[in-house]
């Protein structure tokens, strides 16, 4: 008899488990002539050498499918189990799954456009009007490459426009003054890690979410790093933040030019960006517009008349120009 103990890495154990156990209890009875018993992350498995050898060839079948799609079902256990394919979707064109088993993938061809522009650059600016998925494909891509090992860190981080008053009125420490501003991008984490790995990845600072001016001084090797909101930071902000970059690092800038928040007279470090870096070789830039909208119709409906309204106040303002004075 033999005692071997496995570890289940990059998954949550209570997915892979199952509820009250239930995917534990279906995987013992496959093998009824070993002795398995799972605490946390760790399966210990008394038995046969050659039962235990098959046992751990197929957990890590298992542990893989759980790694990719972020779910488990009994029928997918049991293919698995019996050495046939689960019945599961799988495309090329799938970044990652969703903790419920949705499919993330390009949905339009701008959308296209910047995984393409990921993979041929180190540097990455997407524009565009909200809801056209700038920011969620960012980091299913980062996720992505966290995955794949590509990459060991995921660092995300946001200029805190009002960051002078407002936030010293916030209750709590900095870290909680700061969530609000941050949230956008736990929704998205949420959304492609189960909550107890994504937990674990951000206590490890696997995963770190911060302001943009806690980005000062550092130098980020051997990580995907997603500015957001860009069009709030100054020229001296993004200028901090594009020069962080280090070795084997992948920088996504996202940000929508119609909704800049810096106060009046402030240039956009965005807008400036884009002008001088334009024809720098190795930095990809991607510029999306109402079709890629991909939030409620009627959030393009939305869009589309602000942007009429733009015009018009535009038109205004040079009509007021030609008149003689």
């Amino acid at each position: 008899m033999t005692e071997r103990h496995i570890v289940l890495e990059d998954i949550d154990p209570v997915v892979f488990y199952g509820v009250n156990n239930s995917h534990l209890q279906l995987v013992k009875s496959f093998y009824p002539k070993l002795r398995i018993v799972a605490r946390d992350n760790v399966m210990k498995v008394l038995g046969d050498d050659d039962e235990l050898q098959r046992f751990a060839e197929n957990i890590e079948a298992l542990r893989k499918h759980v790694s990719t799609f972020n779910s488990l079902k009994e029928e997918d256990i049991v293919n698995i189990l019996r050495g046939e394919k689960p019945q599961c979707e799988t495309s090329k064109d799938v970044l990652v799954y969703s903790t419920s088993g949705r499919a993330i993938r390009a949905r339009s061809a701008h959308q296209q456009a910047l995984i393409d522009s990921f993979s041929h650059n180190d540097m990455v600016f997407a524009t565009g009007p909200a809801g056209t998925g700038k920011t969620y494909l960012g980091i299913a891509l980062a996720v992505k490459a966290l995955k794949e090992k590509t990459a060991r860190k995921i660092i995300l981080c946001r200029p805190a426009v009002e960051a002078g008053e407002k936030l010293g009125f916030l209750p709590g420490d900095m870290r909680e003054k700061i969530d609000p501003y941050l949230q956008p991008l736990y929704d998205a984490l949420e959304d492609m890690l189960p909550a107890a790995k994504l937990q674990d990845m951000m206590d490890k600072n696997v995963i770190q979410i911060a302001p943009l001016a806690f980005m000062r001084g550092r130098t980020l090797n051997d990580a995907v790093v997603i500015l957001d909101e860009a069009q709030n930071t100054t020229t001296a902000q993004i200028r901090m933040f594009l020069t962080r970059m280090g070795w084997n690092t992948k920088m996504i800038i996202t940000g929508d030019l119609t909704q800049i928040d810096l106060p009046r007279g402030s240039l956009s470090g965005l807008r400036e960006a884009l002008h001088l870096l334009r024809d720098i070789e190795g930095i990809g830039f991607i510029e999306m517009d109402e079709g890629d909208i991909v939030r409620h119709k009627l959030v393009t409906r939305i869009v589309k008349a602000y942007e009429r309204g733009d015009k018009a106040k535009e038109e205004e303002k040079e009509k007021l120009k030609e008149k003689p004075q």
